[in-house]
C-alpha cells in the first residue's frame, strides 16, 4: 500500500502513513483533518515543538500553530516512525520537550 506521507522530522526520523490508514483517520478518529495531508506533512518536517509522550517512550507529539495549535502523534522506532493521529488542539499535552524551534 503507498504512503500517503513519508516526511522527515527534525529528529532524523522517517515519518510515514499510509493512503490506508490515513483514510482511517480521516474517517473515523478525527475527520476535521481530511484534506490536510500538507498541513501534516508541515508539522512533522517544521513543527514549533516536538514533547515524548508520558505513557510511550517511543511516542512523539509534534505541534505547529497555523490558524490554530496542531498535534500530529508519531511512533518512532529506531530512524523510521509511522503517524499514529493528528487533530487540531487549544494546549499541548504534558511530557518532555525534545525539541523546540
Amino acid at each position: 500500500m503507498p504512503n500517503i506521507l513519508e516526511i522527515t522530522t527534525p529528529l532524523g526520523v522517517k515519518v510515514t502513513c499510509s493512503s490506508e490508514y490515513w483514510e482511517y483517520i480521516v474517517s473515523v478518529k478525527h475527520p476535521i483533518m481530511k484534506g490536510k495531508e500538507g498541513l501534516v506533512a508541515e508539522i512533522l518536517h517544521h513543527p514549533d515543538e516536538i514533547r515524548k509522550s508520558k505513557i510511550d517512550p517511543n511516542v512523539y507529539l509534534y505541534y505547529k500553530g497555523f490558524e490554530r495549535l496542531y498535534c500530529s502523534v508519531a511512533k518512532h522506532e529506531g530512524r523510521n516512525g509511522f503517524l499514529i493521529t493528528t487533530y487540531p488542539t487549544n494546549m499541548t499535552k504534558e511530557g518532555e520537550i525534545i525539541w523546540t524551534k
